[in-house]
Parts: C-alpha cells; sequence; structure tokens
C-alpha cells in the first residue's frame, strides 16, 4: 500500500446538511403531499461537498431521496441540481442511476426527489475487493449505454471534456511564469524537479488522450457510488456529465483504489472501457489530474465546503503517487 501523505477524508461525514425538521414546513409540506401523507424522514446523508438537504424519506407506498436547496443564499447548489434534474431524466433506462421522479419549487426553494437505493451506502473504506469489483461492473455498463449520446443527452447540450479550461498546471510551473505554491498548503514542495519537465509534456497530451464522443459521469468517486441491499452498484449526482472517452471515468476511481493498496494499472487493463488505451494516454491523464488537483488544493479555503481542499489535495496526492510509480519516479 503506497504512503499517502495527506490524510484521508471520512468521505459519509463531509456534509453539513440540515435535518427534514429544519426545512420550511411548505417543503415538508411538498414532499409529504408528493407522498401521499404522513412521512419519515431518514437521518441526513453525511457525504458530499454541499450544504443542501439531503436524505432517504419513506412514505406508506414508496421511499424517495430527498434534495432540496434554497435558491437564493446557495445559488451555485441550485444550478447544479437542476442541471443534474435534466442529465439523470436523460440517462438511458440502462444506467444503473436511481432515477428522478419529480422535479418541484416552493417558496423559494428547489426540491428534487429520486428512487432510493434501497439499503443504500457508500462502498467501504479502505475498499474491499467485491465493492471494487460491483463499481467497476457498474461503470462497464454505464459506458456501454453511454457510449453514444441518447437524443435526450444530446439535446442537454453536454460540451467535452475541458472545454471550460485547460489541465495546464505543470506546464504553468515548468515554464516558469509562476512560483510553485508552497507545501504547506499543498504537496507541490515534495515534487522533485527533475520531474517537472516530464509531468509537463505528459499533461500537454491530456486533450488529445482523452478526446472522444461517449458520456462521462465526470465525477466519479467512491462517495458518488451507492451499493444496494444486494451488492450492487449505483452511480450518483449526474450534474457535471461531459464528453471524452469512456475511460477517463475510471483514473479518479482506480485512483481511490490504488490507495487502498490495489493494483489499479490491472483492474484498468481490466476493465471493457480501457481497451486499446496506451500506457501514454493513462499517464497524459494522470498528469493532468494530478496538477489540477494539488493546484485546486492550494486554494484558500472554500466557505461552502470546509473539506473540499483537503479531498482535492489528496486526490492530487493519490494520482500523482499512481503515475509515479508506473513511471519509476522516486517521490
Amino acid at each position: 500500500m503506497p504512503e499517502i501523505l495527506t490524510p484521508r477524508l471520512q468521505y459519509g461525514a463531509t456534509a453539513a446538511r440540515p435535518g427534514w425538521h429544519q426545512l420550511p414546513q411548505a417543503v415538508r409540506g411538498l414532499v409529504e403531499r408528493r407522498l401521499g401523507g404522513a412521512v419519515r424522514a431518514e437521518e441526513s446523508a453525511g457525504g458530499g461537498f454541499t450544504s443542501g438537504y439531503a436524505a432517504v424519506v419513506r412514505g406508506a407506498r414508496r421511499s424517495l431521496f430527498v434534495k432540496a436547496v434554497e435558491v437564493r443564499s446557495n445559488a451555485v447548489v441550485a444550478d447544479c441540481y437542476r442541471r443534474e434534474a435534466v442529465i439523470n431524466e436523460a440517462l438511458p433506462p440502462a444506467v444503473p442511476a436511481p432515477p428522478i421522479r419529480w422535479t418541484d419549487e416552493c417558496e423559494g426553494w428547489l426540491v428534487l426527489a429520486f428512487d432510493a437505493v434501497e439499503g443504500g451506502r457508500m462502498p467501504a473504506a479502505p475498499w474491499r475487493t467485491d465493492e471494487l469489483n460491483a463499481a467497476l461492473a457498474a461503470y462497464a455498463v454505464t459506458a456501454e449505454a453511454l457510449a453514444v449520446p441518447s437524443g435526450g443527452l444530446e439535446h442537454v447540450g453536454l460540451r467535452p471534456v475541458g472545454d471550460g479550461g485547460d489541465f495546464d498546471t505543470w506546464r504553468t510551473l515548468a515554464s516558469g511564469r509562476t512560483a510553485a505554491p508552497g507545501p504547506a498548503s499543498s504537496l507541490f514542495g515534495w515534487v522533485p524537479s527533475g520531474t517537472l519537465d516530464a509531468l509537463a509534456e505528459l499533461e500537454s497530451g491530456w486533450r488529445q488522450a482523452v478526446d472522444g464522443t461517449a458520456v462521462l459521469h465526470h465525477d466519479l468517486r467512491q462517495d458518488n457510488v451507492l451499493l444496494d441491499a444486494h451488492g450492487s452498484a449505483w452511480i450518483c449526482d449526474w450534474n457535471w456529465a461531459c464528453l471524452g472517452a469512456s475511460w477517463f471515468d475510471l483514473v479518479l476511481l482506480l485512483a481511490s483504489a490504488y490507495a487502498d493498496g490495489h493494483d489499479a494499472t490491472a483492474l484498468f487493463r481490466a476493465h471493457p472501457t480501457a481497451r486499446g488505451v496506451d500506457d501514454g494516454r493513462l499517464d497524459a491523464a494522470l498528469a493532468a489530474l494530478s496538477g489540477f488537483f494539488l493546484a485546486s488544493g492550494d486554494h484558500p479555503p472554500a466557505d461552502w465546503s470546509p473539506y473540499i481542499r483537503q479531498h482535492q489535495t489528496w486526490c492530487g496526492e493519490v494520482t500523482l503517487r499512481w503515475l509515479a510509480e508506473r513511471r519509476g519516479w522516486q517521490l
């Protein structure tokens, strides 16, 4: 198991969310009407990096996973929820994602309701082999269903991965255009200078490496996977979907497996989405992601999430260490 310096978050306890009785009466009444009467709300979900309400709510005949956010005070989260609703509704039925049942607005609150995953829980950390295999199997089904965007997803107007900006951290540092951030706030300080040019060269090829027209989840983290009572995996939180090569989604998921001592490269090679993907393309993706996450983790603390910078730094370190092992670098 690799030595990871950044403490790993407890991903079931990264969000500070309101409880059911902290929601406005009008919002609770809306959910109750939708469920046909009195409801029992479970404890709010502890995972994620937003402050919106998120919990399973059980009615007499069915259960729903309800998300709710006050639009005016949480405009960014509300926009993410709206996009998630549109994308989720357009997903093909074969995708193992809890389907959305309705979206509504009430007194300035946006409310979404999805089918609840019965017995739903996050995978264990560290990854158990059977649970990791379930997640990889679920993504194989997902990738096959999304190899070509459906008409509904084309209508959403998904953009290519990276369309809003570049992954250029290592190239920027190698060119001397900016000083490396300090080691007190990130892990840049221990990146050997001798690897910087190699990192920049690999990073320069990331767009070509991950180019594609498949629909990506684009945030396939361990805490966006739910296991049901039968051990099957479901992929949640589709608000960042974009277009690219299907295998790109695997990289971040398998980075967490690498941190837990699994042979991430072998698992990548064995996955259907990685057929024909050469070492250079995987390494380009790892270089791009490591620089992006380390640079993001070096930003000032975010008032909307006390844990996001630690998460980003951990992801940056793990992807960089995986790349270094593959390349034979000493970090």
